[in-house]
């Protein structure tokens, strides 16, 4: 049997108020090509289907035609629902979508019903646990209330191990056993693009909880890594964020062969528009030469100088117009004396003061000579600070 392992979807999306929709079908695309280049012969989709739980129209066609055109193609799809998936609406109609290749696990209650496929010498079982939420599924799973993260991943876990067991001892010979599943494993690292479990780290689970299983095909966090050899999270198939910027997205080949270890191969996704982190000062950044691969990626910008420059935003997309995140960290100026802010205010000598401080607090920049005309302009001209007989 092979797999391709995938995860966190997200469709739907936007990165910084623009839309992903069009990055995100070519990045369909490429799991549909890599179905057939390869041979696949089952997506495993470890869930956050969508971005959010009601997803627009033209996003939920784009995930119809995908689905399509993964079962045309001649594979079958396994896919759990994430935390960020309605579990009810994204397993709406899954009973006829068994049909047709198609088999969604969105409830506690289908943890052990395994996706069965039959082989000459061994079957492989393919089992799905769904984002679990421990306050709404621990009494389901034998726990008490109150329950964490890490008893309900282990019940589920101890669940679908019991029916592969049962299984195995009815049929009379091997069972290979698959793991979809939506958490955090602990050790694993973050992207600032994933929404958290639980607050603090109460949403860890021990990878080694997947230790009697062949292999653990994880979704939730963003970044592909291994928390152990066969317990792996895929990643994302396109950067959320800018944190993400260094990784290298992949899918992940996975063949469970009778009587072989589990081989996994990965394969190089890169994103339709690359995402650049620069820094320096803004002169530097419109005038140096070595940066004009990054005109066309999305752009975090760090600027360096000492004081804030005048419009910045606007004359960095003049060089590089898909600029998106604007920090600064001024380097090299004198110390400042500065005041509190509510201090300045007490000692204003009158309101045209009070606003040219405002301003320099506000932006980390006094205002010029044309600015400090203007406020002083409007501020008289509005007869603040003003007695009745100087208006």
């Amino acid at each position: 049997m092979r797999f391709l392992h995938t995860s966190d979807w997200h469709l739907g999306r936007t990165f910084h108020g623009s839309s992903l929709l069009a990055e995100q079908a070519q990045a369909m695309d490429r799991i549909v090509d890599a179905v057939v280049e390869h041979g696949v012969d089952a997506v495993l989709l470890a869930g956050d289907v969508y971005d959010r739980a009601l997803p627009a129209v033209d996003v939920v066609q784009l995930f119809d035609r995908t689905l399509a055109r993964i079962v045309a193609a001649g594979a079958a799809v396994i896919i759990t629902s994430g935390n960020h998936d309605s579990a009810v609406r994204l397993g709406f109609g899954g009973a006829l979508m068994e049909g047709a290749g198609v088999h969604l696990r969105t409830a506690v209650s289908e943890v052990e019903r395994p996706v069965v496929f039959p082989g000459d010498a061994e079957d492989v079982l393919v089992y799905g646990i769904p984002y679990l939420e421990p306050r709404l599924v621990a009494e389901q799973l034998g726990l008490q209330p109150g329950a964490g993260h890490e008893p309900v991943i282990r019940a589920a876990v101890g669940a679908l191990s019991k029916d592969a067991q049962r299984r195995e001892s009815e049929r009379g010979r091997p069972q290979r056993t698959v793991v979809l599943a939506h958490l955090f494993a602990a050790g694993g690292e973050e992207s600032e693009s994933e929404r958290p479990l639980a607050v603090g780290e109460l949403d860890r689970v021990p990878a080694t909880v997947f230790g009697g299983v062949d292999y653990a095909a994880l979704g939730h966090l963003h970044g592909a890594q291994a928390p152990l050899p066969t317990v792996r999270y895929s990643g994302s198939p396109l950067p959320y964020s800018f944190s993400e910027a260094e990784q290298q997205k992949v899918g992940l080949l996975v063949d469970v062969e009778p009587g072989e270890p589990v081989v996994i191969t990965e394969l190089a996704w890169d994103p339709p528009r690359a995402l650049r982190r620069l820094r320096g000062r803004l002169e530097e950044l419109l005038e140096d030469p070595s940066l004009e691969d990054a005109t066309q990626a999305w752009c975090q910008f760090t600027l360096t100088d000492a004081e804030r420059p005048a419009r910045p935003m606007e004359r960095l997309r003049e060089r590089f117009p898909h600029a998106l995140v604007l920090l600064f960290d001024p380097q090299g100026a004198p110390p400042k004396e500065r005041l509190g802010y509510r201090d300045r205010l007490r000692q204003a000598q009158d309101p045209t003061e009070v606003a040219l401080g405002f301003v320099d607090h506000v932006r980390g920049r006094g205002a010029d000579t044309e600015e400090t005309a203007l406020l002083t302009e409007l501020v008289h001209g509005a007869g603040v600070g003003q007695t009745e007989g100087q208006r």
